[in-house]
């Protein structure tokens, strides 16, 4: 059985820094994948090749990997030292900014061609075409594949017990290693994660709400498992529904 002294030094502090890793890595992931799905569009083939050479590679490579490369090569190589929990942040938001720049820029593809017309028609420049016209469009499309990536990241977050960061899967396993019971632990492993998850899908499903009133859509109802729903066109164009 679990000790009180063992949930409030080890466990009780294992779940925040899930949540800790899972947020930043989030913020990281969002803001790198805006900049790359926009210059995904760019009309220089440069642009795209640069920004397209971002997403192919991390897209291509394994996050506990590249974790590994951040959290052991790069201070061999450098002489640098950072705490374990930067490179668990650092690798799931790169990796992850990279799906998401797919998301980005599907969202842009799916944008009517006549809307940019009218832009231009307007005489509005690029930049003012992005953010009037084809952003405010885009916004509420990107939140549905975006929740599924963050529920994604939010168990992929658990990789980062590999290099010794203390969130609460390390806590649970530490806790096995002491107890010999591993059914207990990994149900209630399980149960955290589903209601993480759970709280965060609710989450994005009223910030589609908002979005989608804000450019005059009917949002849908909130039922209890409203965060289940089928592919959006979104997600066919990105091919989104998870990162493996």
């Amino acid at each position: 059985m679990m000790s009180s002294e063992f949930f409030e030094n080890w466990f009780l502090p294992g779940i925040w820094i899930t949540v800790q890793v899972t947020f930043l890595s989030a913020a990281l992931a969002f803001v790198i994948a805006f900049p790359i799905g926009v210059l995904r569009t760019s009309r220089l083939w440069i642009v795209r090749f640069l920004a397209g050479t971002y997403f192919e590679i991390f897209r291509s490579t394994s996050s506990l990997v590249f974790m590994f490369w951040i959290a052991f090569t790069v201070p061999a190589l450098f002489q640098i030292s950072f705490e374990p929990l930067f490179a668990g942040v650092i690798a799931l938001g790169i990796t992850y900014g990279a799906y998401a720049s797919e998301i980005v820029r599907g969202a842009l593809a799916a944008v009517p061609t006549a809307q940019r017309e009218a832009g231009i028609a307007l005489n509005f420049t690029p930049l003012q075409r992005l953010r009037r016209i084809e952003l405010p469009q885009a916004w509420p499309e990107m939140l549905p594949p975006f929740n599924n990536l963050l529920i994604e990241l939010l168990k992929g977050t658990s990789l980062v017990s590999l290099i010794a960061v203390a969130d609460m899967t390390f806590a649970g396993d530490l806790l096995r290693l002491v107890t010999t019971e591993s059914g207990p632990i990994y149900t209630l492993l399980l149960g955290l994660y589903f209601v993480f998850a759970f709280i965060l899908t609710r989450g994005m499903r009223l910030l589609e709400r908002h979005a989608k009133k804000g450019v005059g859509q009917a949002p849908e109802k909130l039922g209890l498992f409203s965060g289940i729903r089928s592919k959006s066109s979104i997600d066919v164009v990105t091919g989104a529904g998870g990162a493996k």
